[in-house]
């Protein structure tokens, strides 16, 4: 068809150039008459051809659009069950339980503060209570708890007076016909209110209190400022602080004679140890354990150079009298009012 085409297309040109200058030759009749079934011929075969491109590409669109919808149905399945996700709060509650548990106070307080739920379970005195033994149960008495619920009650005066001054209310209730000073007052009084605060009696709020360094307690002290030589066996009654950039503790020793409040840094957790007695350091304590001595015992007695000074609790070993020749079989001494005492004092 294409070599018919190139031959037929001269001889039109021919033909064309000739019509003006001559009259048609008598086979110009059978020419139009070829060309017009030519036009026909090739018509119909574009038609047909098209009619064909047509049915394959629309069934290439049926092939297509259905390998589409297999591959789409497969992901589907996998975002389904991907999309299952399992929250930390749909554990059973043992689970739970005993992954907090497994936490320490930095993971507890990060935790808390992923939703108000884990934020009250986080802050559970139960949770808390093995933190409080294992850091601070040696250096913490009965004493210091009596002394964390009076610190804890005059925190929560303070912050209760310092919610609004009287004047600012006054000022703001002798307007509060006015909406915008209305809105403004509402604003004000739920923005000096804290959202969610930490109750100032729990656990966790004393295990942070001491961690910050925040809370001073009582304590007694081994060998105080720094092991001095007037001091060498013996413990004395301090408040200390702790300062977690250093893992030590600051003690502040009471007046005693004419020096003033002595303060010590540095002293380390060995040094530190929670009062075995509830008696002030200006009082004597009254043992009942006196009857039980034996020689060898080792016992700590209180001593002080004066009344002005406060007692400290000393080092000893209790000994035998002079009228015991020291047989174990044959020692009374227990059975004496007195007790021969072996320490170091120095003066």
């Amino acid at each position: 068809m294409l070599f018919f085409l190139v031959s037929f297309f001269p001889f039109l040109i021919l033909l064309f150039k000739f019509l003006p200058l001559q009259p048609m030759p008598s086979w110009a009749s059978e020419v139009t008459l070829l060309s017009n079934l030519f036009w026909k011929e090739f018509l119909y075969s574009l038609v047909k051809s098209l009619r064909n491109c047509s049915l394959l590409s629309a069934r290439i669109l049926s092939i297509s659009s259905s390998m589409s919808s297999k591959r789409r149905c497969a992901p589907r399945v996998e975002i389904e069950e991907e999309s299952v996700d399992m929250s930390v709060l749909d554990l059973p509650e043992l689970a739970l339980e005993c992954i907090l548990g497994k936490l320490s106070p930095a993971g507890l307080c990060n935790m808390a503060a992923v939703s108000s739920s884990l934020r009250d379970r986080c802050r559970s005195d139960h949770l808390w209570e093995r933190h409080m033994k294992e850091k601070w149960g040696r250096v913490i008495g009965g004493v210091a708890y009596r002394d964390w619920q009076l610190y804890s009650a005059s925190r929560k005066d303070s912050l209760g007076g310092v919610v609004g001054s009287t004047k600012q209310k006054k000022w703001i209730g002798a307007f509060s016909c006015v909406w915008p000073l209305s809105w403004l007052k509402s604003r004000i009084e739920s923005s000096s209110k804290p959202s969610n605060p930490l109750p100032d009696d729990s656990i966790m709020s004393w295990y942070l209190s001491l961690e910050s360094g925040k809370f001073w307690f009582p304590a007694q002290v081994y060998n105080r400022e720094h092991g001095h030589v007037g001091f060498m066996l013996s413990c004395y009654d301090a408040e200390i602080s702790y300062d977690h950039h250093t893992d030590t503790f600051h003690a502040r020793y009471p007046p005693h004679g004419r020096r003033t409040i002595v303060i010590e840094e540095g002293v380390q957790w060995d040094r530190i140890r929670a009062p075995p007695v509830d008696t002030p350091a200006h009082d004597l304590h009254i043992s009942d354990c006196l009857n039980d001595l034996h020689p060898g015992d080792h016992i700590e007695i209180q001593w002080r150079r004066n009344k002005e000074f406060p007692y400290g609790w000393w080092y000893g070993v209790v000994g035998h009298l002079e009228s015991c020749d020291g047989n174990e079989h044959f020692c009374h001494c227990h059975n004496s009012v007195l007790v021969l005492l072996y320490q170091t004092i120095y003066c």
